[in-house]
Protein backbone atom coordinates (compact mmCIF):
# COMPACT_ATOMS: atom_id res chain seq x y z
CA UNK A 1 0.00 0.00 0.00
CA UNK A 2 1.21 3.51 -0.80
CA UNK A 3 1.81 5.53 2.40
CA UNK A 4 -0.60 8.40 3.07
CA UNK A 5 2.28 10.86 2.91
CA UNK A 6 3.04 9.99 -0.72
CA UNK A 7 1.93 12.72 -3.09
CA UNK A 8 0.05 11.20 -6.03
CA UNK A 9 0.96 14.25 -8.09
CA UNK A 10 4.36 12.57 -8.44
CA UNK A 11 2.81 9.81 -10.55
CA UNK A 12 3.34 10.15 -14.29
CA UNK A 13 2.29 8.32 -17.43
CA UNK A 14 4.81 9.78 -19.83
CA UNK A 15 8.45 10.84 -19.49
CA UNK A 16 10.90 12.59 -21.81
CA UNK A 17 14.55 11.83 -21.01
CA UNK A 18 16.81 14.66 -22.19
CA UNK A 19 20.52 14.19 -22.78
CA UNK A 20 23.24 12.68 -24.93
CA UNK A 21 23.64 9.22 -26.41
CA UNK A 22 27.09 8.13 -27.54
CA UNK A 23 28.96 5.27 -29.13
CA UNK A 24 30.33 3.02 -26.39
CA UNK A 25 33.57 1.08 -26.91
CA UNK A 26 33.92 -1.72 -24.40
CA UNK A 27 37.60 -2.77 -24.10
CA UNK A 28 38.18 -6.15 -22.44
CA UNK A 29 41.59 -5.05 -21.14
CA UNK A 30 44.25 -2.43 -21.74
CA UNK A 31 46.07 -4.65 -24.27
CA UNK A 32 43.01 -5.55 -26.32
CA UNK A 33 43.07 -4.80 -30.04
CA UNK A 34 39.30 -5.29 -30.44
CA UNK A 35 36.33 -3.55 -28.83
CA UNK A 36 32.63 -4.28 -28.57
CA UNK A 37 30.61 -1.35 -29.91
CA UNK A 38 27.20 -0.32 -28.63
CA UNK A 39 25.38 2.90 -27.79
CA UNK A 40 24.91 4.37 -24.36
CA UNK A 41 24.62 7.54 -22.30
CA UNK A 42 23.30 8.08 -18.79
CA UNK A 43 19.94 9.55 -19.79
CA UNK A 44 19.45 6.97 -22.57
CA UNK A 45 20.29 4.14 -20.16
CA UNK A 46 17.62 5.38 -17.77
CA UNK A 47 15.10 5.70 -20.62
CA UNK A 48 15.76 2.15 -21.82
CA UNK A 49 15.58 0.57 -18.39
CA UNK A 50 12.43 2.52 -17.49
CA UNK A 51 10.71 1.45 -20.71
CA UNK A 52 11.79 -2.18 -20.41
CA UNK A 53 10.61 -2.28 -16.79
CA UNK A 54 7.13 -0.89 -17.51
CA UNK A 55 6.56 -1.47 -21.24
CA UNK A 56 2.80 -1.00 -21.34
CA UNK A 57 2.41 1.53 -18.55
CA UNK A 58 4.79 4.36 -19.35
CA UNK A 59 5.36 6.32 -22.56
CA UNK A 60 9.09 7.06 -22.69
CA UNK A 61 10.67 9.42 -25.23
CA UNK A 62 14.29 10.33 -25.76
CA UNK A 63 15.20 13.95 -26.48
CA UNK A 64 18.65 14.40 -27.99
CA UNK A 65 20.44 15.44 -31.16
CA UNK A 66 22.39 13.25 -33.58
CA UNK A 67 24.07 13.88 -36.92
CA UNK A 68 22.73 12.96 -40.34
CA UNK A 69 25.43 10.33 -40.93
CA UNK A 70 25.00 6.56 -41.22
CA UNK A 71 26.14 5.92 -37.64
CA UNK A 72 23.53 8.34 -36.34
CA UNK A 73 20.92 6.51 -38.43
CA UNK A 74 21.89 3.24 -36.79
CA UNK A 75 21.82 4.77 -33.32
CA UNK A 76 18.32 6.09 -33.97
CA UNK A 77 17.23 2.61 -35.07
CA UNK A 78 18.61 1.06 -31.90
CA UNK A 79 16.69 3.54 -29.74
CA UNK A 80 13.50 2.82 -31.68
CA UNK A 81 14.06 -0.93 -31.23
CA UNK A 82 13.63 -0.34 -27.48
CA UNK A 83 10.08 1.01 -28.11
CA UNK A 84 11.25 4.50 -27.14
CA UNK A 85 9.61 7.44 -28.88
CA UNK A 86 12.18 9.23 -31.09
CA UNK A 87 9.91 12.12 -32.08
CA UNK A 88 12.10 14.45 -30.01
CA UNK A 89 15.34 13.27 -31.61
CA UNK A 90 16.81 16.14 -33.65
CA UNK A 91 19.27 15.73 -36.55
CA UNK A 92 22.06 18.27 -37.16
CA UNK A 93 23.91 18.23 -40.49
CA UNK A 94 27.41 19.29 -39.43
CA UNK A 95 27.66 17.28 -36.20
CA UNK A 96 28.31 13.65 -35.29
CA UNK A 97 27.67 11.44 -32.25
CA UNK A 98 30.07 11.51 -29.34
CA UNK A 99 32.09 8.43 -28.43
CA UNK A 100 33.65 6.99 -25.27
CA UNK A 101 35.68 3.95 -24.25
CA UNK A 102 35.38 1.98 -21.01
CA UNK A 103 38.17 0.20 -19.17
CA UNK A 104 37.36 -1.88 -16.09
CA UNK A 105 39.70 -2.86 -13.28
CA UNK A 106 39.72 -6.22 -11.48
CA UNK A 107 36.87 -5.08 -9.18
CA UNK A 108 34.60 -3.98 -12.01
CA UNK A 109 35.21 -0.28 -11.42
CA UNK A 110 35.51 1.67 -14.63
CA UNK A 111 37.44 4.52 -16.18
CA UNK A 112 36.54 6.40 -19.35
CA UNK A 113 38.07 8.10 -22.36
CA UNK A 114 35.83 10.55 -24.26
CA UNK A 115 35.65 12.03 -27.77
CA UNK A 116 32.61 14.31 -27.71
CA UNK A 117 33.60 17.85 -28.80
CA UNK A 118 31.65 17.54 -32.07
CA UNK A 119 28.69 15.81 -30.43
CA UNK A 120 25.39 16.93 -31.96
CA UNK A 121 23.76 16.77 -28.52
CA UNK A 122 25.83 19.79 -27.48
CA UNK A 123 23.68 21.82 -29.90
CA UNK A 124 20.33 20.39 -28.84
CA UNK A 125 18.85 23.77 -27.82
CA UNK A 126 21.17 26.10 -29.71
CA UNK A 127 18.32 27.46 -31.83
CA UNK A 128 16.18 28.22 -28.72
CA UNK A 129 13.24 26.51 -30.43
CA UNK A 130 9.97 27.24 -28.65
CA UNK A 131 8.29 24.62 -30.86
CA UNK A 132 10.68 21.97 -29.55
CA UNK A 133 9.98 22.99 -25.95
CA UNK A 134 6.25 22.85 -26.70
CA UNK A 135 6.66 19.28 -27.96
CA UNK A 136 8.49 18.40 -24.73
CA UNK A 137 5.60 19.95 -22.82
CA UNK A 138 3.28 17.18 -23.99
CA UNK A 139 4.92 14.84 -21.45
CA UNK A 140 4.10 14.53 -17.76
CA UNK A 141 7.74 14.45 -16.62
CA UNK A 142 11.19 15.45 -17.82
CA UNK A 143 14.29 13.53 -16.78
CA UNK A 144 17.59 15.41 -16.68
CA UNK A 145 21.03 14.65 -15.32
CA UNK A 146 24.09 16.69 -14.53
CA UNK A 147 25.53 15.44 -17.81
CA UNK A 148 22.45 16.70 -19.69
CA UNK A 149 23.26 20.16 -18.30
CA UNK A 150 27.05 19.98 -18.57
CA UNK A 151 27.13 19.36 -22.32
CA UNK A 152 25.10 22.54 -23.01
CA UNK A 153 26.65 26.00 -23.08
CA UNK A 154 25.49 28.66 -20.62
CA UNK A 155 22.92 30.15 -23.00
CA UNK A 156 21.32 26.79 -23.72
CA UNK A 157 21.24 25.96 -20.01
CA UNK A 158 19.50 29.22 -19.22
CA UNK A 159 16.95 28.53 -21.96
CA UNK A 160 16.37 25.02 -20.59
CA UNK A 161 15.91 26.24 -17.02
CA UNK A 162 13.33 28.76 -18.19
CA UNK A 163 11.56 25.94 -20.01
CA UNK A 164 11.67 23.78 -16.87
CA UNK A 165 10.16 26.60 -14.81
CA UNK A 166 7.30 27.03 -17.26
CA UNK A 167 6.80 23.26 -17.50
CA UNK A 168 6.53 22.90 -13.74
CA UNK A 169 4.22 25.91 -13.47
CA UNK A 170 1.87 23.99 -15.75
CA UNK A 171 2.00 20.87 -13.58
CA UNK A 172 4.95 19.04 -15.12
CA UNK A 173 7.49 17.12 -13.03
CA UNK A 174 11.27 17.42 -13.10
CA UNK A 175 13.25 14.28 -12.30
CA UNK A 176 16.95 14.91 -11.71
CA UNK A 177 20.16 12.98 -11.07
CA UNK A 178 23.23 15.17 -10.56
CA UNK A 179 25.59 12.58 -12.14
CA UNK A 180 28.66 14.76 -11.66
CA UNK A 181 31.47 14.37 -14.23
CA UNK A 182 34.22 16.93 -13.41
CA UNK A 183 35.79 16.91 -16.88
CA UNK A 184 32.57 18.22 -18.46
CA UNK A 185 32.54 21.45 -16.43
CA UNK A 186 34.76 24.51 -16.79
CA UNK A 187 35.03 24.70 -12.99
CA UNK A 188 33.63 23.10 -9.86
CA UNK A 189 31.91 26.36 -8.98
CA UNK A 190 30.06 26.32 -12.32
CA UNK A 191 28.92 22.76 -11.63
CA UNK A 192 27.86 23.62 -8.08
CA UNK A 193 25.81 26.62 -9.19
CA UNK A 194 24.12 24.79 -12.08
CA UNK A 195 23.34 21.58 -10.19
CA UNK A 196 22.11 23.52 -7.16
CA UNK A 197 19.68 25.33 -9.46
CA UNK A 198 18.42 21.99 -10.76
CA UNK A 199 17.93 20.62 -7.24
CA UNK A 200 15.84 23.66 -6.35
CA UNK A 201 13.50 22.87 -9.25
CA UNK A 202 13.44 19.11 -8.74
CA UNK A 203 10.31 17.06 -7.94
CA UNK A 204 11.86 13.56 -7.91
CA UNK A 205 15.51 13.46 -6.84
CA UNK A 206 17.82 10.54 -7.65
CA UNK A 207 21.29 11.64 -6.46
CA UNK A 208 24.27 9.39 -5.80
CA UNK A 209 26.09 9.96 -2.53
CA UNK A 210 29.57 9.81 -4.12
CA UNK A 211 28.69 12.47 -6.72
CA UNK A 212 27.15 14.79 -4.15
CA UNK A 213 30.06 14.51 -1.73
CA UNK A 214 32.61 15.02 -4.52
CA UNK A 215 30.84 18.10 -5.86
CA UNK A 216 29.72 19.84 -2.66
CA UNK A 217 32.27 18.58 -0.15
CA UNK A 218 29.70 17.04 2.20
CA UNK A 219 31.23 15.03 5.03
CA UNK A 220 28.72 12.19 4.89
CA UNK A 221 25.23 10.97 4.15
CA UNK A 222 23.38 13.17 6.61
CA UNK A 223 25.14 16.27 5.32
CA UNK A 224 24.02 15.39 1.80
CA UNK A 225 20.41 14.88 2.93
CA UNK A 226 20.42 18.11 4.94
CA UNK A 227 21.76 20.15 2.02
CA UNK A 228 19.23 18.66 -0.40
CA UNK A 229 16.48 19.51 2.09
CA UNK A 230 17.72 23.12 2.16
CA UNK A 231 17.47 23.16 -1.63
CA UNK A 232 13.83 22.14 -1.27
CA UNK A 233 14.19 18.49 -2.34
CA UNK A 234 11.21 16.64 -0.87
CA UNK A 235 11.11 13.23 -2.55
CA UNK A 236 13.41 10.66 -4.10
CA UNK A 237 16.17 8.24 -3.17
CA UNK A 238 19.82 8.80 -2.32
CA UNK A 239 21.81 6.04 -4.03
CA UNK A 240 24.60 4.51 -1.95
CA UNK A 241 25.90 1.78 -4.28
CA UNK A 242 26.01 -1.63 -2.56
CA UNK A 243 24.30 -0.27 0.57
CA UNK A 244 21.12 0.48 -1.36
CA UNK A 245 19.21 3.77 -1.36
CA UNK A 246 18.32 6.01 1.56
CA UNK A 247 14.74 7.37 1.47
CA UNK A 248 14.12 11.02 0.70
CA UNK A 249 10.65 12.09 1.78
CA UNK A 250 9.39 8.64 2.70
CA UNK A 251 10.15 6.01 5.32
CA UNK A 252 11.00 2.38 5.09
CA UNK A 253 13.00 -0.23 6.96
CA UNK A 254 14.28 -2.08 3.92
CA UNK A 255 17.18 -4.49 3.59
CA UNK A 256 18.99 -4.28 0.26
CA UNK A 257 20.95 -7.45 -0.50
CA UNK A 258 24.38 -6.92 -2.06
CA UNK A 259 24.93 -7.90 -5.67
CA UNK A 260 26.01 -11.52 -6.05
CA UNK A 261 28.57 -10.61 -8.71
CA UNK A 262 30.19 -7.36 -9.85
CA UNK A 263 31.65 -7.37 -13.35
CA UNK A 264 31.06 -3.81 -14.59
CA UNK A 265 29.49 -0.96 -12.60
CA UNK A 266 28.67 1.05 -15.73
CA UNK A 267 25.02 2.22 -15.62
CA UNK A 268 24.47 1.06 -12.05
CA UNK A 269 22.87 4.36 -11.11
CA UNK A 270 21.07 4.75 -14.44
CA UNK A 271 19.47 1.32 -14.16
CA UNK A 272 18.43 2.02 -10.57
CA UNK A 273 16.76 5.20 -11.84
CA UNK A 274 14.94 3.30 -14.59
CA UNK A 275 13.68 0.60 -12.25
CA UNK A 276 12.68 3.10 -9.56
CA UNK A 277 10.80 5.37 -11.96
CA UNK A 278 9.05 2.52 -13.77
CA UNK A 279 7.76 1.07 -10.50
CA UNK A 280 6.64 4.47 -9.29
CA UNK A 281 4.87 5.23 -12.57
CA UNK A 282 3.18 1.82 -12.45
CA UNK A 283 1.61 2.62 -9.08
CA UNK A 284 4.19 1.12 -6.72
CA UNK A 285 5.04 2.61 -3.36
CA UNK A 286 8.38 4.37 -2.85
CA UNK A 287 9.55 1.30 -0.95
CA UNK A 288 8.64 -0.97 -3.87
CA UNK A 289 10.25 1.43 -6.31
CA UNK A 290 13.49 1.50 -4.30
CA UNK A 291 13.64 -2.28 -4.16
CA UNK A 292 12.91 -2.57 -7.89
CA UNK A 293 15.69 -0.11 -8.69
CA UNK A 294 18.19 -1.88 -6.45
CA UNK A 295 17.36 -5.32 -7.89
CA UNK A 296 17.78 -4.08 -11.44
CA UNK A 297 21.06 -2.30 -10.71
CA UNK A 298 22.42 -5.44 -9.02
CA UNK A 299 21.59 -7.42 -12.14
CA UNK A 300 23.08 -4.88 -14.54
CA UNK A 301 26.46 -4.70 -12.80
CA UNK A 302 26.82 -8.47 -13.11
CA UNK A 303 27.29 -8.05 -16.88
CA UNK A 304 29.53 -6.09 -19.22
CA UNK A 305 28.34 -2.83 -20.73
CA UNK A 306 25.67 -0.29 -19.90
CA UNK A 307 22.71 -2.08 -21.47
CA UNK A 308 22.23 -5.75 -20.70
CA UNK A 309 20.54 -8.19 -23.07
CA UNK A 310 16.80 -7.87 -22.98
CA UNK A 311 16.47 -11.56 -22.12
CA UNK A 312 18.24 -10.96 -18.79
CA UNK A 313 15.70 -8.39 -17.64
CA UNK A 314 13.39 -9.20 -14.69
CA UNK A 315 9.65 -9.41 -15.35
CA UNK A 316 8.10 -5.99 -16.12
CA UNK A 317 6.16 -4.23 -13.36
Amino acid sequence: MVPEAFDDRLRFRSMACIGECMLELQLPDARSRMADISISGDSLNTAIYAKRSAPDRTHVAYATALGTDAISDRMCSVIESEAIDTGLLRRIDDRTPGCYAILNDANGERSFLYWREQSAARQLLADRSTAYVAALGAFDAWYLSGISLAILDAEQRAFLFEAVKSFRDQGGLLIFDSNFRPNLWTSKSEAQETISQAWRMCDIALPSIDDEMALFGDAGEQDVLDRLARFGVRFGALKRAALGPTPIGWTGDLAFPPAERVVDTTAAGDSFNGGFLAALAAGGSPQEAAMAGHRLASLVIAHKGAIIDRGLMPAPV
